[in-house]
């Protein structure tokens, strides 16, 4: 039989912080409620996953109505207005969290950017998938003697916030997925020449060049991959790298500035407290691990 309460309070005593990788999450909480009625309608700035385990119910989100039933897992995406309805009671598993795109790979970032504005919003029928397993596997039993060590919690939560982005991702055709195979390989190609050469001015033209294609191609690839523009997401890129530099080492900011690819402090103070909201100085002190 599980123990609810005491898995909820062990989890939100040992795996806020699920350090990885690729990954880092930060999570807010943990919770275990066993009889959720109604509640406000409502929104966060974060992700919240819930997993039903018994009971009835309605989720709500932009005027959609998704029924809730044993074996349902459903995504409450940052941003989005929500609500969750239920006359009989739904037992629920949740967690919410949030990606720490400073200390994750850009591919990371990418995919739970993409989830938060694509999601599949409901699955059904997760009772025996692997993600759901995962998560029984942090709840606690009778059996005290089977329990997770505390490092083995934080490796099995951390894998399943991961495979979120995987469970949530629209189910595309496969044969889309074929056709689309070759823009995937030119945009992963892209993206690593933009990451790895951060430090030196990064054009269209140069990336075009690397690839061998034209650069209305780039362009176009970029837009439909990841639905952003090319200097968007290298100025994100630098961004990013910026970030990390700053939190998890002691370079000057002026090296910081140099090794990104913004040439001056003013320039790189300008850009990153645009992007951040903090000057680079002032996210340093209250970002740093």
């Amino acid at each position: 039989m599980l123990k609810g309460k005491e898995s909820e309070e062990r989890l939100n005593r040992t795996a806020l912080t699920l350090p990885g990788v690729d990954a880092t999450f930060r999570v807010h909480f943990w919770g275990v409620d066993q009889q959720h009625y109604d509640n406000p309608v409502h929104k966060h700035s974060f992700f919240e996953v819930c997993y039903v385990c018994g009971g009835e119910g309605i989720y709500e989100e932009k005027g959609t109505l998704y029924a809730l039933r044993e074996g349902v897992l459903f995504c409450s995406r940052p941003g989005v207005v929500h609500q969750i309805r239920s006359s009989t009671g739904l037992s629920l598993w949740f967690v919410a969290f949030e990606l720490d795109e400073s200390r994750s790979t850009p591919a990371e970032a990418e995919r739970f950017r993409r989830l938060a504005e694509d999601a599949e919003v409901c699955v059904r029928g997760a009772g025996e998938a692997p993600t759901v397993a995962l998560w029984k596997a942090l709840m606690l039993t009778d059996q005290d003697h089977l329990r997770l060590s505390d490092a083995a919690v934080v490796a099995a939560a951390q894998a399943l916030l991961r495979s979120f982005a995987d469970v949530f991702s629209p189910r595309r055709p496969a044969a889309s997925a074929r056709r689309g195979s070759s823009s995937d390989m030119l945009l992963r190609r892209a993206k690593l020449f933009i990451r790895d050469n951060l430090e030196r001015p990064i054009t269209l033209a140069h990336v075009a060049d690397y690839l061998h294609v034209s650069e209305r191609h780039v362009s176009r690839v970029f837009a439909e991959g990841i639905h952003e523009s090319f200097n968007g997401y290298v100025r994100k890129e630098r961004i990013r790298q910026a970030a990390y530099l700053l939190t998890r080492t002691d370079e000057a900011i002026k090296d910081i500035a140099e090794r990104t690819g913004f040439g001056t402090v003013h320039s790189f103070s300008r850009a990153f407290a645009r992007e951040t909201g903090l000057p680079p100085g002032r996210y340093r002190e209250e970002r740093s691990v």
